[in-house]
């Protein structure tokens, strides 16, 4: 049996998630790519086409800076969860296109398969994750769209588009890593205020996110082997003060990073 994937390359494919402006039609095309790619049922990967410079977005939720979204509170009741989860559903489906950008933008260069493997599997997750979330405000009597947003997570793509070693710098080991920091305080605020579901929601988050954070921190060493660079520690530090203006905040989940090889000697210096 054919399907519309079978004369299509994985990054094609995965330009057409990219193009996808409805928030629950991407991650549900996305989890369709990760499935036909994942059975090998393309004709290849290098995308033949043009990468857009940014995902195509639904008309809603208005995006803002990140200083003019308004501040979440758990326990403002409802409303309060419902602002949180709206935010982390954006997240989420920015991650969608941070992972399948990452396959789209660096699919013509030389990479083992596996690298395509563990970025769709990372992709299908994020997916995964934006429609749980998204089905959970819906259950709560909202949607994704209903609030304002920032933009900034896209800044760190924009940033790195010219280099995957960059790229692998910041998005996994910087930015999922920073969501191992504070998930586990916004499972604890969720489980007080009574919202045992949602809690489990973020939990199941928060344990996929240590495979992403690993998976990145891997094909960040094995880069760094490929180009000769012998002192891994000193190429991500450098990286990250080149290309991550925020800043590195303490406290860090010493913990969630160990599991994902990643450890403190790596980040320990940003502290002071």
């Amino acid at each position: 049996m054919t399907s519309a994937f079978d004369t299509v390359t994985l990054g094609d494919a995965a330009v057409q998630v990219l193009n996808t402006a409805d928030a629950r039609q991407k991650a549900n095309a996305a989890r369709a790519v990760a499935r036909q790619w994942l059975c090998r049922r393309m004709i290849g990967v290098a995308a033949t086409g043009s990468v857009p410079d940014r995902p195509a977005r639904p008309d809603q939720p208005v995006l803002m800076l990140p200083r003019d979204v308004p501040r979440r509170k758990i326990n403002a009741g409802v409303a309060g969860r419902i602002a949180l989860l709206h935010a982390l559903a954006h997240i989420e489906l920015n991650a969608i296109d941070l992972a399948f950008d990452m396959i789209a933008r660096f699919s013509g260069q030389d990479l083992p398969e596996a690298f395509f493997d563990d970025w769709i599997a990372v992709g299908d997750d994020e997916a995964r994750h934006f429609l749980m979330l998204e089905d959970r405000l819906q259950e709560l009597g909202g949607g994704y769209g209903d609030l304002p947003a920032h933009d900034g997570l896209w800044q760190a793509a924009m940033e790195t588009a010219h280099d995957l070693l960059a790229r692998l710098a910041i998005v996994p080991m910087v930015l999922e890593a920073r969501g191992l920091d504070v998930t586990p305080d916004m499972i604890k605020r969720l489980q007080a205020a009574g919202d045992q579901q949602s809690a489990r929601a973020l939990t199941i988050i928060h344990d996929d996110e240590i495979g992403h954070v690993a998976v990145g921190k891997r094909w960040f060493d094995h880069i760094c082997d490929a180009r000769g660079f012998t002192d891994p520690v000193a190429a991500w530090q450098d990286l990250v003060r080149k290309h991550f203006k925020g800043g590195l905040k303490p406290p860090f989940n010493t913990t969630s990073r160990d599991q994902a090889g990643f450890p403190e000697h790596y980040y320990a210096v940003f502290e002071a």
